[in-house]
């Protein structure tokens, strides 16, 4: 891929990141080795079943399939746009308890955070030399974050956004993150930055490999409200760790519409078509076939159904949960221990980035 100024992502540059995205899935399924997936969440609380349906889950299946697997709890970015912290240390408690509900195994997984790996946040000054503060202005993830905190200043690590995730992605030699097509700028600043990095500093030595986007299958879950996704902030989701009960009283709550037959028409009656695609994920049957047999039962009779399926899924999830939430302290040690391994890591790539850069003293 060529070197450009703007990291925005052009139709062809998106059917090259799709291209060798399905490259990958097919060396995934043929042998996974080699392959580094870097991935994560800021903590800002529970996870609810966006999150699930739309990320965590497919996290368990690569971590099935073989891929090393690191998991960033990116606490540092909870800082990028609220002026009020909260309760990060709970937050990250409920993130980790959410984690190894779902299946991801910490004997498999490296689970770590922003703050608790320096030389990690170190790697942000060389790489920063690598940008300009107009290519950071144009990337479009940066301005919707902006947009989504309601502000109109922009604060410096805002716009360095994408030059921490890059030396998320790189200090551990990352070679694979799966994210949705809004998140491209962001992986083609990452490969802009290795590469700038193997010229200007290293000689055209390979130091960092350019990591590919794993482009997600996995479907948008809708708030509960029909706002175009679900937000603790907004009220509009059904949290992993809520009860059978406040999770039947959340989808009773959905809106849909007047039209008392169900169809699957997600652009026509989107809201309709959300629950039908909760229901198709937790059932594995097509949201088609689940309109087709309601009929014209109506909203009432989905919803029901929905809640249903929902809380059957969750339901071994929601008993690992509440094992997890018996001992906090052992939920601290898994984190203790990923840490560590990614501060090894972390100072090996700096140590690595100093030498080529002529500053072991």
């Amino acid at each position: 891929m060529t070197d450009t100024a703007d990291t925005a992502i052009p139709t062809s540059s998106y059917d090259t990141a799709l291209q060798r995205s399905d490259a990958i899935w097919a060396k995934i399924q043929d042998d996974p080795a080699g392959l580094r997936m870097l991935t994560g969440d800021r903590p800002t609380g529970a996870l609810h079943i966006g999150h699930y349906f739309g990320s965590l889950r497919n996290r368990v299946r690569l971590q099935e399939a073989g891929v090393e697997s690191w998991v960033l709890v990116a606490d540092y970015q909870v800082i990028t746009d609220r002026e009020v912290l909260g309760d990060i240390r709970g937050s990250v408690r409920e993130l980790l308890t959410d984690y190894l509900a779902v299946g991801i195994d910490p004997e498999r997984a490296t689970i770590f955070t922003h703050s608790a790996v320096p030389a990690l946040n170190q790697l942000m000054l060389p790489f920063l030399s690598l940008v300009t503060q107009p290519e950071l202005e144009r990337n479009p993830t940066v301005k919707a974050e902006l947009a989504a905190a309601g502000k109109s200043a922009m604060g410096g690590l805002l716009l360095t956004y994408p030059v921490h995730q890059a030396a998320d992605i790189l200090f551990c030699h990352g070679n694979l993150v799966p994210v949705g097509k809004d998140q491209l700028p962001h992986i083609e600043q990452t490969r802009v930055i290795a590469r700038r990095f193997n010229e200007r500093y290293a000689g055209g030595e390979q130091i960092f490999a350019e990591p590919d986007a794993l482009l997600s299958e996995a479907p948008t879950i809708l708030g509960l409200d029909g706002a175009a996704k679900m937000s603790k902030s907004l009220g509009n989701t059904v949290m992993l760790r809520m009860s059978e009960d406040e999770t039947a009283k959340k989808i009773k709550k959905a809106k849909t519409d007047a039209d008392r037959q169900i169809t699957y028409d997600p652009e026509g009656r989107p809201e309709v078509a959300n629950l039908l695609t909760i229901a198709s994920q937790c059932t594995g049957r097509s949201p088609e076939d689940i309109a087709e047999e309601i009929g014209d039962k109506g909203a009432g009779t989905l919803k029901v159904m929905t809640a249903e399926v929902l809380n059957e899924h969750l339901a071994p999830i929601r008993a690992r949960r509440a094992e997890l939430e018996k001992d906090p302290g052992a939920l601290f040690e898994i984190l203790r221990a990923g840490n560590a391994r990614a501060n090894e890591v972390a100072e090996q790539t700096l140590a690595r980035v100093r030498e080529v850069m002529g500053m072991i003293y």
